[in-house]
């Protein structure tokens, strides 16, 4: 479960999930988001093997989209997922934050 990197993003505008990794004894959360992705599933179902691969097992708690500016170092998370429902965005925020230590990272509920 270590081997997980916690957070998995493209540059630009795009969908995010937020997905549980877990197995019988510990867990943890993982943010996925692709330029490539029409629908917030497309991720899941790119990502799910590889976990499931790993003898893991997984499910998506909600998405939403991601604004990921390096030129500005800033990336706004917000919105939700019409299939998975809205994503923890707190939890999104703080992993991406880890990931970007020299960035402004904030999060809304609103919008789409």
């Amino acid at each position: 479960m270590d081997d997980i990197p916690e957070v998995d993003i493209d540059t630009g505008k795009f969908k995010y999930i937020l997905i549980k990794v877990y197995d019988d004894d510990k867990s943890k959360f993982i943010v996925r988001g692709y330029n490539w992705a029409a629908f917030h599933a497309d991720i899941l179902d790119k990502v799910e093997p590889n976990i499931v691969k790993s003898k893991l097992k997984c499910d998506c708690v909600g998405g939403g989209r991601i604004e990921h500016s390096p030129a500005n170092k800033k990336i706004h998370i917000y919105g939700y997922s019409q299939g998975f429902g809205l994503a923890d965005h707190k939890v999104s925020c703080e992993l991406i934050k880890k990931e970007y230590p020299d960035y402004t990272v904030t999060w809304a509920n609103e919008g789409y």
